[in-house]
């Protein structure tokens, strides 16, 4: 999979994607994350890519030319038109099932603005989907732009060492991850379950799934409305929710 990332702070964006996992990944050639600046396609000699907004307002506007100058040399690289991310607090919020269907694109665009935002013409012009990562204002669009290339990679095959544990995982089926434990057994006096030492991988499996329904019910109740039970699953949440 191809990331490309239109930025005012390619460094920025770099240095926190080259670590870690998706850092390696890049390495093993299963990404490549291209951070573009668009000061680099300022049309003066100062490289300033904004202006004051028309109609008044505080602070600057990012000029419309400098950003589609910028997409269009992905997009002649690529000898078509990408899907395009405009990372903004006024997006659809971002959620692990759009992580799973943006990983299925080869190349994959993120316009980061900055400032008061972006000139509307060139966002109308090339932009194909509006998201943000939750329900506040950050500087600009870099720090969200990483956090969505972080899901995102998560879901490509071969990045995780273990793929399987991209499948079960939180949001998996709208419910929270179950608890884990490692060694030692006891730990400040606290054991870990006994039916996870007990090898009976159905028991295991049962026992995993209703603590993922009890931790979605306690912490993100909202999830449990989309989240599909079992009769059986029904009646357990129902007997834990009336003991409490």
């Amino acid at each position: 999979m191809h990331f490309h990332i239109l930025t005012l702070f390619p460094d920025m964006v770099m240095s926190g994607l080259n670590t870690s996992i998706i850092g390696r990944a890049v390495k093993n050639d299963l990404l490549t994350i291209d951070a573009v600046n668009i000061r680099d396609f300022a049309f003066n000699k100062h490289q300033s890519v904004d202006d004051y907004p028309y109609g008044g307002g505080a602070g600057m506007l990012m000029q419309a030319e400098p950003v589609y100058l910028a997409y269009q040399s992905v997009a002649e690289k690529l000898s078509k038109k990408p899907r395009v991310v405009y990372l903004s607090p006024q997006g659809q919020t971002f959620s692990q099932q759009m992580a799973e269907e943006f990983a299925q694109e080869e190349n994959l665009l993120l316009l980061c603005g900055h400032y008061e935002g972006i000139d509307e013409r060139v966002l109308e012009e090339i932009v194909t989907d509006y998201v943000s990562i939750g329900d506040y204002v950050l500087t600009g669009g870099e720090l969200p732009a990483m956090v969505m290339v972080d899901a995102i990679a998560r879901m490509v095959p071969g990045v995780l060492h273990n793929d399987v544990s991209a499948e079960f995982e939180s949001f998996q089926d709208n419910l929270l991850e179950y608890p884990q434990y490692s060694r030692p057994e006891e730990w400040h006096g606290k054991k870990v379950p006994p039916v996870l030492l007990s090898g009976h991988h159905a028991n295991i499996e049962k026992w995993r799934r209703e603590q993922s329904i009890l931790r979605t019910w306690k912490n993100r109740p909202d999830l449990l409305e989309k989240a599909v039970l079992t009769e059986a699953e029904e009646e357990f949440l129902k007997k834990n929710q009336n003991n409490t």
